[in-house]
């Protein structure tokens, strides 16, 4: 298990290592990414299909020793 979960948030897939509740992060619950901004989480089938953040993916990947993707600016 990873020591993030991705989250949907401001029309993006985002990561977090804020605490998990059962079930998922509710809608409108406020986190914290990977890339370093404050949010409320967002729910629906649709927006597990929205894009990953780029900085998000690039630190998960940190995180987990694997290659790391360099993050748009």
């Amino acid at each position: 298990m990873h020591p993030f979960h991705w989250v949907p948030a401001l029309g993006e897939r985002h990561a977090s290592t804020d605490p998990r509740p059962s079930g998922g992060y509710p809608a409108g619950s406020a986190i914290t990414t990977l890339c370093d901004r404050e949010m409320r989480a967002e729910v629906g089938e649709m927006a597990w299909l929205w894009n990953t953040c780029p900085a998000c993916n690039a630190e998960a990947h940190r995180m987990v020793g694997g290659v790391r993707q360099t993050a748009a600016v």
